[in-house]
């Protein structure tokens, strides 16, 4: 879904699925899937649609 609004935004990002649980606790994230943009959790607990991570990423 983030490639899908990034590819709306027409912008490119690296992109990271991480799957290690101890670096996922490393964020404070205690439910999945999560969103972190620069280092930050801008989301968690929810599958976001392509529209709503655009809010996210066009700051």
């Amino acid at each position: 879904m983030t490639k899908k609004a990034l590819d709306e935004l027409s912008k490119d990002a690296d992109v990271v699925k991480v799957t290690e649980m101890e670096e996922i606790m490393a964020y404070g994230v205690m439910s999945t899937p999560a969103l972190v943009v620069d280092e930050k959790v801008v989301s968690y607990g929810k599958v976001l649609k392509p529209k709503d991570i655009v809010k996210f990423l066009n700051i």
